[in-house]
């Protein structure tokens, strides 16, 4: 999540469908599916194809897989049957019992109580709600009714335990939530649990039509919905209510949308915001009445009741951003009114001026007092948010440079790029102005350093370091260290050859040992040939190839690279395989040089998505056949060292057997 890149992505056959969400087991590492109800699937990460993943069919449908960090998955199944994976796996087609008759499942959670699995879930019949606390290792099931509410059904549920009590939050169709506390000592039959109003979302004229809730901890939950005023349409927000003291805590609009669900792990919110799945942190310490009210007098005191960074969600005003960032009390939130946070900034005392407020008020500032003021921000001593402070400080600045096109503060950006543990997401305008000012130098510092920048971003700079010429990267500063020990460059900036034989092997001898006739081009290659781009373009090529992508999200980008410049591409990283290949061990000198499984994962990239259009061109016909060449020389070479691998492999042990401590000259005979 947090470098924003996809590690690994499977697919059904056509015709099958996922019937309920995908878990991991925190034990063995895998992942584990249903798919058409009672097909069970499991595979690890490193698997490729799921049809060829374990599969086993079960007898009945199953609802939910549940899995608990110390306790494995569990599985509920529509009828309210359970079974722990371990004993599903043994029998696969073992009777489950029906629990429920005639009940429709609504919701499920599971827990761990001491050091036993514990599944709680709710159904409906006939307008009636019923609750069922179940321990599958103790074989232990209990049925509650739920109260009944006038005028209002159970939209969603949510629970946690806490001294041997089940704690159920219900979120209701009339705007409230509600408690209902349910001992697990207790051993009795089926009765009806009585509820409490814990929140209600209604207040004056304004309310919370929420569909989606989570517990965040013992005093604080967060709700999912969409404000209802009248004479106004329905805006979605995400709020955070502190329970305890029945105060709303803090919240933000979301023009774009949701699906209406919210998750909730590790201190980080997910939640669809339009197209994109978006993570929010967030953080709950100690509450407080001073903190749920904002009456805090000190804003650096640990007792605030709820900390959002809404950095991630990028419509919204830079005051907005930091006042959580910066611990800011939220006083005007703290009558229990949902209004935006654009038009509830807090009020804060000069001397706990917020970062986001300090930024506003150098939006209009001259060039020397916003970079005076930005500097003394940044060189602050480190705290918990200076990475995020430092993020905006850049998104500023990127600001500054969209609203006045003659300003651009190129020596300042690349100071913080270089000395500061940056990554795309923090500061995600900085790449998209660096490329319309064609600052190369800019770019190259955040391909070398930013772990999570888009495909998109990628491609868009490799296509500007092929179309900038020559003559203008030589006015241009570039750190060189990744190119410069294998291309020696003179004063006409010819490269001069070095030939680099280690322990008698060298290309040319490569493809001598297998008998293979060098084509006239091939081997001018190995004779040294110039590298097809100059020493400034080499090392911003090699950036890119630093760069991490995901081949599925890069390829598409790829095949809209002009063929010429794809053609360029490729002979530069033909090239540098041949300087891989004159070394024993297959590494170019230098600082972040490219890796020969870089070099190879290019150009395998590069000929899938345009393939087609250099089998048809002239220019690129001679260089494709040296390529293949040389490959095949390459895997012809290597297949002979793999036939005399157990030799070398029954010399060393001999070698090992024996200590001699005389000098000696032995003869090995290979047969």
């Amino acid at each position: 999540i947090s470098d924003q890149k996809p590690l690994g992505c499977w697919s059904l056959k056509h015709g099958q469908i996922l019937t309920c969400p995908v878990v991991c087991n925190f034990e063995t590492h895998e992942y584990i599916a249903v798919h058409d109800d009672k097909v069970l699937r499991i595979w690890k990460n490193e698997d490729i194809n799921l049809d060829k993943a374990f599969k086993a069919t079960l007898s009945a449908d199953v609802y939910r897989i549940h899995s608990l960090p110390h306790g494995g998955p569990v599985v509920l199944f529509r009828g309210g049957g359970v079974r722990s994976l371990d004993v599903l796996l043994e029998a696969p087609q073992q009777e489950i019992e029906d629990v429920i008759s005639g009940e429709v499942i609504r919701w499920s959670g599971a827990f761990m109580e001491g050091q036993q699995p514990l599944l709680i879930f709710t159904t409906e019949k006939d307008e009636d709600f019923f609750v069922y606390v179940q321990k599958p290792k103790l074989s232990s099931l209990h049925k509650y009714k739920l109260e009944q509410q006038e005028s209002a059904k159970p939209v969603c549920f949510t629970a946690h335990i806490t001294n041997q009590t089940v704690t159920l939050l219900c979120l209701y169709s009339n705007d409230s939530v509600y408690q209902v506390l349910i001992p697990l000592q207790e051993d009795t039959e089926e009765e009806i649990l009585s509820k409490s109003l814990l929140l209600n979302f209604s207040v004056s004229g304004t309310v919370l039509k929420g569909t989606s809730l989570v517990v965040l901890d013992k005093d604080h939950v967060a709700v999912l919905g969409s404000l209802t005023a009248p004479g106004k349409e329905p805006r979605e927000c995400l709020s955070i209510w502190n329970t305890k003291f029945q105060t709303l805590q803090t919240s933000k609009e979301l023009p774009l949308g949701t699906s209406g669900q919210l998750w909730c792990y590790e201190e980080n919110f997910f939640l669809f915001h339009g197209k994109v799945l978006t993570v929010i942190m967030y953080k709950c310490e100690t509450s407080s009445l001073a903190a749920a009210v904002g009456k805090l007098k000190d804003s650096q005191t640990p007792d605030v009741s709820s900390f959002v960074n809404w950095n991630t969600l990028e419509d919204e005003e830079l005051v907005v951003s930091f006042q959580s960032q910066e611990s800011v009390p939220l006083k005007a939130e703290s009558r229990m009114n949902l209004r935006s946070r654009r038009s509830t900034v807090a009020e804060v005392q000069p001397e706990t001026l917020s970062v986001g407020q300090l930024l506003l008020n150098l939006k209009d500032a001259s060039t020397y007092v916003l970079e005076t003021e930005l500097r003394q921000l940044m060189a602050k001593a480190p705290t918990p948010d200076l990475q995020a402070t430092i993020g905006c400080v850049v998104t500023a600045l990127t600001d500054r440079c969209k609203r006045n096109p003659k300003y651009y503060p190129q020596n300042f950006l690349q100071q913080i790029v270089e000395t500061r543990d940056l990554s795309y997401s923090l500061c995600p305008d900085l790449m998209a102005v660096a490329l319309e000012k064609k600052d190369m130098h800019l770019l190259q510092l955040c391909l070398e350093r930013f772990p999570d920048i888009p495909e998109e971003i990628t491609y868009a700079c490799l296509k500007a370091f092929l179309s900038i010429s020559e003559d203008h990267l030589q006015k241009i500063d570039v750190n060189l260290d990744s190119a410069i020990c294998y291309i020696d460059v003179e004063f006409n900036d010819k490269e001069v050859k070095t030939e680099i034989v280690e322990n008698g092997f060298s290309a040319e001898m490569d493809q001598d040992m297998c008998h293979t006739k060098i084509p006239k081009e091939s081997q001018s290659w190995s004779d040294g040939e110039s590298c097809p781009v100059g020493l400034q373009k080499a090392a911003l090529l090699n950036a890119v190839l630093h760069s991490a992508y995901t081949e599925t999200f890069l390829l598409p980008h790829l095949k809209n690279l002009p063929a010429q410049q794809a053609i360029l591409f490729l002979r530069y990283l033909y090239y540098l395989y041949v300087k891989c290949s004159e070394k024993v061990n297959t590494t170019l000198p230098g600082i972040r040089s490219p890796t020969i499984n870089q070099i190879m994962d290019w150009m395998c990239l590069l000929l899938d998505a345009h393939f087609t259009v250099m089998v048809m061109l002239p220019e690129a016909k001679e260089l494709l056949s040296n390529l293949h060449k040389f490959v095949r020389a390459q895997r012809r070479f290597y297949s002979e060292l793999n036939k005399i691998e157990g030799s070398l492999r029954e010399l060393q042990r001999l070698n090992h057997l024996r200590e001699s401590q005389t000098y000696s000259i032995e003869v090995l005979e290979i047969i």
